[in-house]
């Protein structure tokens, strides 16, 4: 079957086609993404402006097209971040729902964890062993680690690239280090206690990015390449970083101009977690929590029903709920 899965992020809106089957791997067939940024879209009182729910809206309904167009049996859409954490996130939910028909479900920070950990989980196998797996988004980092599928424990730290890039300027490194460590300090004693862990993982577009920067393989060579991130060479990256001009930064290797602005900070809060956690080397997954929410509801569906496979949502699904805790 084709599916396509609508992560609606922090910083951008991204559609992923895949062609997916129970008991097998997500195959890629088309994206469809834009840069939104809509964290930056919310107000002085934590509501997300007109303008920010009209590119909503409308990204929203050309995401539910192109998946019409590519053959799609159904969409799972998601938010993240930060709408989860505007005031009017349930208003904006209803006008999406209302001018596109598409319902938008909230992902908690603990689930975001829970998915991405799957993702690494069946990337990796059971041969890897117990996994910590770690992903920097827009707005938070996700930690989650365990023996199993379900991890024994995930977690979200508000230090995502993004929401620190904002909230600190280029030249106030120390003070975004110290941030960033006394937040991921609070919580990754509870994360360590799980160790020692057979294999340490990173996710998500930042840790590709620095991988590329500190001389991983490009996307080009496709996904089976092995990739790695070093702590000592990402050290002497945030050094070199943090020497640039944020626009100069663009012409690093795997960096956008529109994720230019956020690079130092996601550097830093990268370098941070593998310095707290003790961790020399992560190895890069290219799967990540898109692949997870997809994994997820392959695992709900049925094999027989009578009318073919049809999916079940279960009580304590990733997505079953319209609002959960946030």
């Amino acid at each position: 079957m084709r599916l396509g899965v609508l992560d609606i992020g922090s910083n951008t809106v991204h559609l992923l086609v895949v062609d997916a089957r129970v008991g097998g791997a997500p195959i890629p067939a088309a994206s469809h993404k834009r840069e939104l940024r809509l964290a930056e879209h919310l107000t002085s009182d934590g509501a997300m402006n007109k303008e920010g729910i009209a590119q909503l809206v409308d990204m929203v309904a050309s995401c539910r097209d192109f998946a019409e167009r590519t053959g799609c049996a159904e969409m799972l859409p998601f938010v993240t971040s930060a709408l989860r954490e505007a005031s009017n996130c349930d208003d904006v939910i209803a006008a999406v729902k209302k001018e596109t028909g598409v319902s938008l479900r909230v992902l908690s920070g603990r689930d975001e964890a829970r998915a991405t950990f799957l993702a690494a989980r069946r990337w990796y196998g059971w041969s890897a062993g117990t996994l910590s797996v770690f992903d920097i988004g827009g707005g938070s980092l996700e930690i989650a680690a365990g023996e199993d599928e379900e991890p024994e424990v995930a977690l979200s730290v508000p230090v995502g690239a993004g929401r620190m890039a904002r909230r600190f300027g280029p030249k106030e490194v120390t003070e975004l280090r110290r941030h960033a460590r006394a937040e991921i300090g609070a919580v990754i004693g509870e994360v360590l206690r799980r160790g020692p862990f057979d294999q340490t993982v990173a996710t998500s577009k930042t840790f590709r990015t620095l991988g590329r920067i500190t001389g991983t393989a490009p996307a080009a060579e496709g996904p089976f390449v092995p990739r790695t991130l070093e702590l000592a060479a990402l050290s002497e990256a945030v050094e070199r970083i943090a020497d640039m001009k944020p626009a100069d930064r663009a012409d690093l290797p795997g960096v956008s101009h529109g994720r230019a602005p956020q690079l130092l900070a996601g550097a830093v809060v990268a370098e941070s977690v593998m310095e707290l956690a003790g961790v020399d080397t992560l190895q890069i997954c290219p799967w990540a929590l898109r692949e997870g929410i997809i994994l997820n509801h392959l695992d709900h569906l049925d094999y027989f029903n009578g009318n073919g496979l049809k999916s079940r949502l279960l009580h304590n699904d990733l997505i079953g709920q319209a609002a959960p805790d946030r």
